[in-house]
């Protein structure tokens, strides 16, 4: 049996994309079951809303003739579309924010708790507290990254990195914004390069995994707008749920870069300023033992 992954020590490029998946791969089964607990109602909006957006989308491109247009009618339908897809968009964003929370208290109590997997209580307690002070650092953080997409994109790009560990420091210091903010740049300094590499393959191993999804989606997208154009509508509805369904699971694949990131996180703060090493030696004498060493045997 693999011994559990210490989230508190440095990695270097390759360890911290191999930890991201062993730690995955050994609480598989905890993670995906918080997964459901508290992001399964964004989840379920989300999916909702997104059969909803892709209905009316088919309708209005169906439904009138062009001989036949409707100026009123036509305006109705497009004001009732966009505020569908703008709620849509609102729901994606709240249901990102629960994923990377739900992941982060999960790494942070995993922690505390010598590698142990913490109870649904736990987690709650922390979900909670934490979730609204994330979502509106979030939001806040987007408006800063579009910003600096805005002037020549090299300045979003070189804040990417950084702001993606804001998050993580909130939760697992349970800092300020202010205070995340400012360590964010504390711990990246002349390790940049490193921590942005490690998202970037993230992310392409991501976009990966979701082209297996995306292709059926795609297929059946396309024969759902030909079926709805035959008025097929019994057919092309269930076509619409499968579809959306699919597009549903690559929210699971989110906990992949919030791992990754909390990986970095830990990695960065052990390098700088060794709080790990400090617990450790902290508990000489104290008789606490970390539950991932194993008994030698001889």
């Amino acid at each position: 049996m693999d011994s559990k992954i210490e989230l508190a020590r440095p990695r270097d490029f390759g360890e911290t994309i191999t930890d991201t998946f062993g730690f995955i791969k050994q609480n598989f089964k905890p993670l995906l079951k918080y997964f459901f607990i508290f992001c399964g109602f964004f989840l379920f909006a989300t999916f909702a809303l997104t059969i909803l957006t892709e209905v009316k989308a088919l309708s209005f491109m169906s439904s009138t003739p062009i001989d036949s247009f409707d100026e009123s009618g036509a305006f109705s339908r497009v004001f009732s579309f966009l505020g569908g897809y703008l709620l849509l968009i609102l729901f994606i964003i709240l249901n990102y924010v629960a994923i990377n929370v739900m992941v982060l208290c999960f790494m942070t109590l995993y922690k505390q708790k010598q590698n142990t997997i913490p109870t649904t209580e736990e987690m709650w307690g922390y979900f909670k507290y934490y979730y609204l002070r994330v979502l509106g650092s979030s939001v806040l953080l987007y408006i800063l990254m579009i910003i600096g997409f805005m002037f020549c994109l090299i300045p979003g790009v070189y804040l990417s990195p950084i702001f993606a560990l804001v998050p993580a420091i909130m939760v697992i210091e349970n800092g300020s914004f202010g205070y995340s903010f400012n360590q964010s740049f504390k711990l990246i300094k002349d390790n940049w390069w490193v921590t942005f590499g490690i998202i970037v393959v993230i992310y392409i191993i991501l976009y990966v995994l979701n082209l297996f999804i995306s292709i059926p989606s795609f297929i059946l997208g396309i024969g759902n707008v030909f079926l709805h154009m035959r008025d097929t509508k019994a057919i092309s509805l269930p076509i619409a749920i499968m579809v959306s369904l699919l597009q549903t699971v690559e929210y699971a694949f989110q906990m992949l870069i919030t791992v990754a990131v909390g990986l970095c996180y830990f990695s960065l703060s052990e390098s700088k300023e060794g709080t790990g090493l400090m617990e450790r030696i902290n508990q000489f004498g104290t008789g606490e033992s970390h539950t991932d060493t194993t008994q030698e045997e001889y």
